[in-house]
């Protein structure tokens, strides 16, 4: 099923109306990226929302409840205090870096949305080396990180930003490692073409089956990338303060704030789409719609497999998301030496071993495993 090509559709629509065919397009090119930006945002809102009320719940508490109906206005409050604080920096930092690094930090992840798919059609950009360029976007975000640490001229901020880059390098290898095995899979370095290879024979089909290990070290690492607890050494509160935050305020920090959480919700979307099947719903909306007589070339059934689409992947995130957070809850702070030794003496080890496996698995069994 091809779904929905909304490019085409709204360019023929103005098209339709009058309007010249370049200016149709010219008027299409800044919307996927204001989409892009609006909906990124709006998920981090929805999350901040959710991690308050789970962690209450884990907790025994209530959580936030009375800034609007079941305190669902929290993040915006959030947000607006933020936006109104007194943006300062601290008169020995170095003004340009202290200023480059939360920008830095933030504008690859947000660039990493271009490559996130909601159906066949529904992605702002199907790039030939989608993961690729992913995996290259978020080497950059540590340069920002030791950036601000160092800029900050505060020992704490230092210490916080180098572990940020020792803890980012450690992870990164054994999370590339683990999408290249899903990369060999499927034969494409494209997400849409990740997920149709997935698609066909519902939940049976999708990665978690044939890449069960990829799946753990791709989530463990992820988690590390994004700083969460148990793995949040760079700005650990009972030892560096905040570290590389130590010193920011106003809109810099929220611009951390606001890029920790993006980056939390991107790697779960890539996890639904790398390993959950993505935008494919646990059973074949195709087998279904054989077995109640539509056909496959309704244009009702084009709308529902979009709508279906891109409900199931925020569904396959945000379960993942929930996880993180109840993970903050139960699992202990590892120390530093601890997290290096995971990343470099255990998962790294590992996810070789599951790349040449999967080599090997490939050669054997090529039907199975894609080849």
């Amino acid at each position: 099923m091809e779904g929905i090509d909304l490019q085409q559709t709204f360019i023929r629509s103005l098209t339709e109306l009058g309007v010249p065919g370049g200016a149709a397009k010219a008027i299409w090119m800044p919307l996927p990226m204001l989409l892009m930006i609006i909906g990124a945002t709006v998920g981090v809102l929805v999350t901040v929302w959710l991690e308050r009320k789970i962690s209450a719940s884990a907790q025994q508490r209530i959580g936030p409840e009375f800034i609007g109906p079941l305190g669902v206005l929290a993040p915006v409050a959030d947000g607006l205090k933020l936006i109104f604080k007194e943006d300062t920096v601290p008169a020995k930092a170095d003004p340009l870096l202290f200023t480059l690094g939360p920008v830095i930090v933030v504008i690859p992840v947000f660039l990493s949305y271009l490559i996130v798919p909601f159906g066949q059609n529904l992605v702002i950009t199907d790039v030939s080396m989608g993961v690729f360029l992913w995996i290259a976007l978020s080497s950059v975000v540590p340069i920002g990180l030791l950036m601000s640490g160092y800029a900050s001229n505060n020992k704490y901020s230092l210490l916080g930003g180098l572990r940020a880059a020792a803890q980012s390098i450690s992870y990164e290898i054994p999370l590339a490692l683990a999408v290249v095995a899903v990369v060999m899979m499927s034969n494409s370095l494209s997400t849409v073409d990740i997920v149709n290879q997935q698609s066909g024979y519902g939940i049976l089909g999708w990665n978690i089956w044939r890449q069960p290990v990829g799946f753990l070290i791709f989530w463990i690492a992820a988690l590390a990338e994004c700083e969460r607890i148990p793995f949040d050494l760079p700005e650990a509160e009972e030892e560096l303060v905040a570290g590389y935050q130590t010193e920011y305020s106003g809109m810099k920090f929220a611009l951390f704030y606001l890029g920790s959480y993006v980056n939390l919700v991107l790697s779960a979307l890539l996890v639904a789409i790398l390993y959950l099947g993505g935008w494919e719903s646990p059973v074949s909306l195709t087998w279904l719609a054989s077995l109640v007589g539509v056909s496959e070339t309704s244009a009702w059934l084009e709308i529902v497999d979009a709508a279906l689409g891109i409900t199931m992947t925020l569904l396959k995130a945000y379960f993942l998301v929930f996880i993180a957070v109840l993970l903050r809850w139960t699992v202990p702070r590892v120390r530093i030496d601890q997290l290096l030794d995971l990343g470099w003496k255990f998962l790294l080890p590992v996810s070789l071993v599951n790349l040449l496996l999967t080599a090997a698995l490939k050669i054997a069994f090529p039907v199975a495993f894609g080849g």
